[in-house]
């Protein structure tokens, strides 16, 4: 790099239970200026629909925050947040309806409900917006939707039926997710994600039929089904209901926050684009943030950094200059989560990357 003043762009995902994308971000650029103390760093908070959405969307867009209390995925009270800027909502599912909401021992996906992520939607309808992104990461529920759909039906149906309802007719919604499985079936959403929130093999069975009775009889009163459309699957379902009964565009989370900031305009004269997250493996390449991150990079080389790296060869075969594990062989799990460790970590990772190929 023959530039007096080179330039390099963070845009690293959290690391869930850890670090956030802006404590990540800062890590990396106080590593940066230790080598290159007049470098042009951009840091962009990113998130591809789950954690650290909202934030992510606030620090490119502005606007304000809003604080209401919802029910959480046992319909117990909790207090979420959501942005609105102008006539444009921007929503965290998790933020309602997450698995970070309930124990271990209270996981139950025959039980847990999207309820509360319904009045999100409809707090955001009532103070005017009229663009909601919805993003669908982090969900406790495998509801189909289903609650969601209630709340919207007992807050704006006149005779209780979702045809009564005319205030969603002029709001657009665009849900953010990486997931492409279908609603029902092997690679549906009850199959695929239902054990991690705590469904047994019987219940990922159960919740299955559920979904696909649900689906049938949607299709009939609408003509027409959804439930194999792409993201339909995200969420526990969420993703078929916004589809289904909204009308929802999708798109990939990670894609969409790059437009907004105008991601191609920034990198054009970058130098190096360093991106990351908790875990990388040949899943980050099947639409996860950090291959979104590459993908909008063009020919700005991209450095990928994570606490865990598996299947590395593929990592670069698929195009990141450089792949690094943050973490030092025989690290526990639990000194590698400490938030001042892994900031540690990264802060010598990028020296020891920047410094290792002369950048």
């Amino acid at each position: 790099m023959s530039k007096t003043q080179i330039k390099i762009i963070t845009a690293i995902d959290s690391f869930k239970g850890c670090l956030t994308s802006q404590m990540a971000n800062q890590a990396a650029a106080e590593g940066i200026k230790s080598i290159h103390p007049g470098a042009e760093i951009v840091q962009i908070p990113v998130s591809d629909g789950g954690e650290g959405f909202i934030e992510a969307f606030h620090s490119a867009i502005g606007g304000d925050i809003q604080e209401l209390t919802v029910n959480d995925p046992l319909m117990r009270p909790v207090v979420a947040h959501y942005l609105l800027k102008d006539k444009t909502a921007v929503i965290e599912i998790a933020q309602a309806s997450g698995l970070p909401l309930l124990t271990k021992e209270e996981r139950n996906p025959l039980v847990t409900t999207s309820y509360g992520t319904g009045e999100l939607v409809v707090d955001a309808v009532r103070k005017d917006a009229e663009h909601l992104i919805v993003g669908l990461g982090g969900s406790a529920t495998s509801d189909a939707g289903i609650g969601m759909i209630r709340a919207l039906v007992d807050a704006f149906a006149k005779n209780g039926t979702w045809d009564d309802i005319t205030e969603l007719k002029h709001v657009h919604f665009t849900i953010a997710s990486d997931v492409k499985n279908p609603l029902y079936g092997e690679n549906g959403a009850a199959h695929v994600f239902g054990p991690q929130k705590g469904a047994t093999p019987e219940d990922v069975l159960t919740l299955d039929k559920r979904a696909k009775r649900f689906a049938e009889a949607s299709a009939k009163h609408f003509g027409y089904d959804r439930s194999e459309t792409e993201g339909a699957g995200a969420a526990g379902g969420l993703g078929y209901a916004f589809l289904q009964y909204l009308d929802a565009e999708c798109t990939s989370g990670i894609r969409l926050l790059l437009q907004t900031v105008k991601f191609e305009e920034i990198v054009k004269d970058a130098d190096l684009v360093i991106t990351g997250e908790g875990s990388a493996d040949r899943q980050t390449l099947m639409g996860k943030l950090p291959i979104g991150i590459l993908e909008q990079s063009g020919t700005v080389p991209v450095c990928l950094i994570a606490g865990r790296i598996k299947d590395r060869e593929q990592l670069l075969n698929a195009g990141f200059a450089y792949v690094e594990c943050i973490n030092p062989a025989g690290i526990t799990l639990e000194e590698a989560m400490r938030e001042e460790v892994a900031t540690q970590n990264i802060h010598e990772t990028v020296i020891s990357i920047l410094k290792t190929n002369r950048l």
